[in-house]
Parts: C-alpha cells; structure tokens; sequence
C-alpha cells in the first residue's frame, strides 16, 4: 500500500456535497477516494493506493450530492500532494465545483508551452480545459464595435469569474442606492434648474468632498485648472501639440495676442507652447431627449497655451466644427459668462468622450476582448494565462453590469445625456473604435504622437512612463522564462490562437489598427503583454478613479446641457449658465453613477497584489516579488510629490490602480 498526503488550502468549509479525488499518474491512477465530506472541516487527507502511480499528472476532484440531493457549491484555492518520496506538488484549482461543473482536472503549478508538453495525458488535459472554456466563453459580434461576452447577466458566466460577493448581493449595481447614501433621494423627479452655485453647494455635500473634490469646487472656474484637466483630469488623453491651426479654427493673432502677452501665435507654436483638443467625434449629433426635453452638446475645438510660467491655459473656443459667423471664436478677453459657458460646452463635450472613448472603449472593452481571448484560448498550464488571469479579475460581469446601467435602453446614457443612448451605441462609439490604434495604446508611443513628451506638470505622463516601465520590466522577465527565442513563439499554438482572436474579434480584422495578428518574435510579444496589462490596470485607475472627485461638482462636468452652443457673444448672463446645466434630476443621477462608478469594492486587489498564486518556479516568482518591491518604491515616492502639490495627482498611486477592470 502506498501513501499520498494530500492538503486542501483555503477551501469552503461547510458543503453537503462529498468531494472526491482521483490522482492520475504517468504509471497509473487511484480510485476515487473523498477528500472532503459533509460538514468536515478536516484540511489533510491520505490517499491510499495499491501501488505509486508513477509521476503525478493531474488531480482530478469530483463534487457529488449529498443530503437530498443538493449540490452546494465548493471552492478550493490549492492542493499540494505529498508523494510517497516526500516530494510536494502544488495543484493550483482557485474553482467552484458546482452542479454545473462537478469534476475538475487539476494540473501542477509548474508552467509549460504547449509545444514542449510530452505526456499524452497533459496535452489531451490542455485540449480539453480549452474546449470547456470555449463553450463557457463564447463571441457576441457587435457591429462595428468590439466583440463581447455572449452573457446577458452575470449569472450566466461560470462562479470563478464573478465576484466573490455576487450571491450576497453586496453590490447593488444601482443609482439609486446610492442616491440614498449620497442624501439625494428625496430630489428624485425634480425637474427645475438650480438657481445658484450656493444652491447647489448646500445640497451636494455628501458624501464631504476630499481635496480633489473640494478643489474642484473652489477653483473649476479658474482657466489655468481648466487648463490642468486636459493634462491631469479624468482624460489626459485627447490634448496634442498644435503646430498648425486647423484649417476649420480660424483663430488670429489679433484674437489671441493678450493672452499670449505680447508674443505672437506662430512663434509660440513654433515653441511648441501651444496645444489643441479636438472633440470633432461628436460633430454632428442632433441631441439626446430628456423627460421630452431637447438637450444639446457642442464639438468643440479648444486652443491651449503653455505659460512660462507652467501653467496651461485656453485662450480660443469654437464650439462647433464648421467656422460660420453664428459660430464665434470665444475668447478670455469675452465677457466673464461668456466665456464660462463656452468653457462648460467643452466640459460636457470631454464627458460624453471621456466616457465613450478613453473609459469604455479603450479600456473597459479592450480589457473584455483581452480576457475572453485569454480564457478561449490559453490552458491553465500556459505561463501567460497565469501572468494575465489577476489582470481579467471581475472584468466579465463589471462590463455586464456596466452595459445594463450605462448604455442600454432605459440606462443613463439614455435618461441622463446630452448624446442619448441611440447615438453613443450606433454612432459616437463605432466613430471612435475606427480611429483607435495600437501605437495610440502603447503609452510612449502615444506621448510622442501626441507631442507631450516636455509639455510641464503633466503628471499623468510622468507616473504612467514609470508604471509602463514596471510593468515593461515585470512582463520581460516572466515571457523570458519560457520563450527563449522567436521559434518558441511561433510554435505556440496556444498563442497564436490568442493573438488572433483579439485581432479578428477584438478589433474586426483591422489592419490599419496596427494591432498584430500573430507573433515572429519575444520583443512583440513582450510589447503586446505589457500594453495589455497596462490598459486594463493603470490606464483604467487614470481615467476611471478620479470621476466623481472631478465630476461630482456637476458643473465642471456637466451630463447634459439644455440650451444650445451660443450663437453670440454678449448675450449670456449668470441665469443663461443656469437655464443651460442640467436640471436637479438629471444632476443628482449624473452624481449618483459617477460615485458609483468611482467606489472601491470589497474585492478591490491593487496592482502587484495577486489574490491566486499561480506560478511555483523560483524565477517568475522572484520577478513577481520584485515587482511588488519596485511597485513600492513608486507609491513612496508618488506620495511624496504629492505633499508639494495643489490638489495633488492621486490616480496613479499604485495604491489607487487595481490589477484588472474590477469597477
């Protein structure tokens, strides 16, 4: 008779099912054995075989039902197996074995390429997890978009990739929850419009604004932090060097010279002083409806200057696209309200591409085309489905979640907008989706395309090089492990299987993208992994953490606006900037999503903090822990900066970042 000790970590305790376990090896196998029975809480077991079964290949657990028949779910996070020589062997499960899914095949913890696989068993064990996944994960084509999950609820996805809380109904995915948190319920169905910032000041204070937010209510006015959004706010991404007017900005250098002080337009750009954002996306969208009520929205084009003092700030709005002389080119020398509701035109424009572009196009839904291709298409054994499982965490149902509250008929974009649900979905998201690049996902890339590499105080830009860097550094060292040269890439199957699915359902095949559709050699690869990882991490938390710090205070971030673009200048008063915000309802939904939007959840697992440890060998984990290490030294350092800084840049502390698209 031979032994085999088998330890069971960080398993649910209580479950009426008994579970049993079958150890295949590269001899033979045992008999079903049970490892856990009925409200046992034992955690180590023996396994009693007539002879050693040679090598151990898989643990294979199987759940059956108990007490009347009823499956209750039980999740395991590992196994290790004491062989009969005294060896350990960890048996990696992190899985729910449930009604649908009552046996499980287990391999070691031990990463391998599918071309380097030489037992039988093993290679048959990888072929038949992906055809498993495969049918648990399927393609939903979308026109013109990203394809998707083809889940409709979070209950039809498999309980490993959903949230830990999701039975509890922890999260509420809700306005209005969170309007009762916030104190706002009982404005529910207001439809007047404020009637003074005062007003509005007395009843938005809960939850109290942090320094962020209170900053932003102090100084939203102010050109120069009009200026510092477009560098530092919720989207850093659409400002660029200005070394040409466009030809559909006719700004002069009469118009700008007061600002300027005293230099001129052409000299400053050849400095490369000056910068534009151009919201050109959103030209030509008639208008969303709101309880009847036409809304409006410019696209606007916004004339920057860098001061030699470090400070950016707008000195030309025109807030739409086509010059005409009912479409005025605002100034700062215009008249104080004037120029604030242009200013505001451009702030409900960077909400409505904030949101559709830079947050759920470019991260939210890259991040689900990343991990569906990931689960479809690499074994558990692959050593870049353990380097990326922590990085698709939750992403599954957070997007399932987000396109039932966010941008289905009846959800905010359809109730509370300036743009409408119709229009975002068919329209705003596909025009952006056709634009986006792969360089324009590679973050120096992006910076150098952009012109920003010297533009000053752009704290984005200096803590996302570093986070790239990290990251960079972290994927180089794990994918060298395994592929040692550019054959070991193009032979695996497994991942050019998973290159190719994200190029063909992920960007539709788009060569222009720029996206590759297989691999030739480790650098590429190397690339692809570190921009994956940094789009669904530290590129969400940039764009993501900060929106009801910065939106919260609705008018620096207006969801819809009720007048259209001005026409003429000399006409706006205080009670015109009034009549165009948002009304109470809208503004306290609006509020409501953006919170929600912007709140940490209990499974909240920051950046280098993975909850499932997947790789055993002593290299990849020593480069896991040194990530964690330099990870640190960054937080110290970020905050540190912060101390000297007004209102500080918080969305980068690696504190702040999760590991994947969790909220």
């Amino acid at each position: 008779m031979v032994e085999y000790k088998v330890e069971v970590l960080d398993s649910t305790v209580l479950t009426l099912d008994t579970i049993y376990i079958r150890l295949i090896g590269s001899v033979c196998n045992s008999k079903p054995q049970v490892l856990h029975s009925p409200l046992s809480s034992e955690r180590t077991v023996t396994v009693c075989c007539d002879n050693n079964v040679g090598t151990v290949l898989l643990v294979e657990l199987e759940a059956r039902s108990g007490f009347l028949h009823f499956l209750k779910d039980w999740f395991c996070a590992k196994l290790v197996v004491t062989t009969p020589e005294g060896d350990e062997v960890v048996f990696p499960c992190y899985q729910w074995l449930d009604s649908k899914k009552p046996i499980v095949s287990l391999r070691n913890s031990k990463a391998s390429l599918v071309q380097n696989e030489t037992e039988i068993t093993l290679r048959y064990q990888r072929q038949q997890e992906l055809e498993e996944r495969q049918q648990n994960f399927r393609w939903k084509k979308n026109s013109d978009l990203p394809s998707s999950i083809d889940a409709d609820s979070a209950s039809n996805l498999p309980n490993e990739v959903r949230f830990s809380f999701t039975k509890d109904m922890e999260m509420m995915f809700t306005a209005v929850k969170v309007l009762a948190e916030l104190e706002l319920e009982s404005l529910i169905g207001c439809s007047e419009s404020w009637r003074s910032f005062n007003q509005l000041q007395s009843i938005l204070r809960h939850p109290k604004p942090n320094k962020a937010g209170a900053y932003v209510q102090q100084h939203w006015q102010e050109d120069e932090f009009f200026g510092y959004q477009t560098l530092n706010g919720l989207n850093p991404m659409l400002i660029e060097r200005c070394t040409k007017l466009p030809s559909n900005f006719p700004v002069t250098e009469d118009m700008v010279r007061s600002s300027l002080e005293g230099s001129s337009l052409e000299t400053e750009m050849t400095k490369g002083n000056i910068f534009l954002c151009d919201y050109k996306r959103l030209k030509g969208f008639k208008g969303n409806k709101i309880d009847g009520k036409q809304q409006y929205l410019a696209a606007p084009l916004c004339l920057l200057y860098s001061t030699p003092e470090k400070t950016l700030k707008p000195i030309a709005i025109q807030l739409l696209q086509k010059p005409d002389k009912n479409n005025p080119i605002f100034l700062p020398t215009d008249s104080q309200w004037d120029w604030l509701l242009a200013k505001i035109f451009v702030r409900n424009a960077e909400f409505h591409e904030h949101e559709l572009n830079f947050h759920l196009l470019r991260t939210h839904l890259l991040a689900e085309v990343f991990t569906i291709a990931t689960l479809r298409n690499l074994p558990s054994a692959h050593p870049l489905y353990k380097l990326l499982k922590p990085h698709t965490l939750y992403t599954l149902q957070i997007n399932i979640m987000a396109r039932n509250l966010l941008i289905s008929p009846g959800g905010v974009f359809d109730k509370f907008t300036s743009i409408g649900q119709k229009d975002a979905v068919t329209a705003c998201l596909p025009k952006a989706f056709s634009t986006l690049t792969y360089s324009s996902l590679c973050f120096p890339e992006n910076i150098k395309e952009r012109g920003l590499e010297d533009i000053p105080n752009y704290f984005y830009r200096d803590y996302a090089q570093k986070l790239w860097d990290i990251i960079n550094k972290y994927v180089d060292g794990i994918v060298k492990c395994y592929y040692l040269s550019a054959e070991d890439v193009k032979k695996d199957s497994e991942l050019q299987n998973w290159i190719s699915e994200i190029f063909n359902f992920g960007f539709l095949g788009r060569e222009q993208s720029g996206i590759p559709k297989s691999f030739s050699t480790v650098d590429e690869l190397i690339k692809f992994v570190t921009m994956v990882i940094f789009t669904v991490s530290a590129q969400h938390a940039a764009v993501n953490n900060g929106q009801f710090d910065f939106g919260g205070w609705m008018p620096n971030l207006p969801t819809a606006l009720r007048l259209p673009p001005q026409c003429k200048k000399g006409v706006t008063t205080e009670k015109t900037i009034f009549q165009a915000l948002p009304d109470v309802t809208t503004t306290i939904h609006g509020m409501a999503v953006l919170y929600l939007l912007s709140k940490k959840s209990s499974d909240h697992y920051q950046l280098g903090n993975f909850r499932e440890e997947l790789f055993s060998e002593a290299v990849p984990c020593g480069h896991i822990e040194e990530f964690k290490k330099v990870l640190k030294i960054l937080e110290a350092e970020v905050e540190n900066r912060n101390q000297s800084l007004e209102p500080g840049y918080l969305y980068l502390n690696p504190t702040t970042v999760d590991n994947s698209v969790a909220l």
